[in-house]
């Protein structure tokens, strides 16, 4: 898990365009983070879900 533990990892990790720049945004928390940020109410998506499972199996 902790290889995958961060905000981009997470269903709730976005990222917005905007006119000359990117940036990130959790929608549960409702600000700003960054891509290597953790947090407790990490949420991962299907496919970190997937592949924490196949290294489990090892």
């Amino acid at each position: 898990m902790k290889d995958y533990h961060c905000c981009a990892t997470c269903k709730h990790f976005k990222i917005e365009k905007k006119s000359s720049n990117i940036a990130y945004f959790c929608s549960r928390l409702g600000y700003q983070t960054k891509t290597n940020y953790k947090f407790n109410c990490w949420d991962p998506k299907e496919q970190i879900k997937n592949l924490m499972a196949g290294r489990n199996k090892k």
